[in-house]
């Protein structure tokens, strides 16, 4: 099992940033990459952004190209998602999840991102 706890939500005026931090524990040498994923009020959760640990690869939701990046500290076990020009329709909860080789998907509890005008 892999254990992420989230961290670094809360209230940003637009165009403001935040950084997200998503900390894992556990068998985390079973990890392949690392995503992250939001959910607004009424919305299906959807893909943000992913880097894989071995090669740092990433890759990004067409929404958030530019604005956003994605991080590792493979060493420490964390995860960061650096948020930047933060718009209204940002506003979600920020799920961290972890993808095993055995292609097992773990999630963390999430964390809010209110953007307000």
């Amino acid at each position: 099992q892999v254990q992420l706890v989230e961290s670094g939500g809360g209230l940003v005026q637009a165009g403001g940033s935040l950084r997200l931090s998503c900390a894992a524990a556990g068998r985390t040498f079973t990890t392949y990459a690392m995503r992250w994923f939001r959910q607004a009020p009424g919305k299906e959760r959807e893909f943000v952004a992913s880097i894989d640990w071995g090669s740092s690869r990433t890759n990004y939701a067409d929404a958030v190209k530019g604005r956003f990046t994605i991080s590792s500290d493979n060493t420490n076990n964390m995860t960061y998602l650096q948020m930047n020009s933060l718009k209204l329709e940002d506003t979600a909860v920020y799920y961290c999840s972890a993808v095993t080789y055995g292609a097992d998907v773990h999630w963390g509890q999430g964390t809010q991102v209110t953007v307000s005008p």
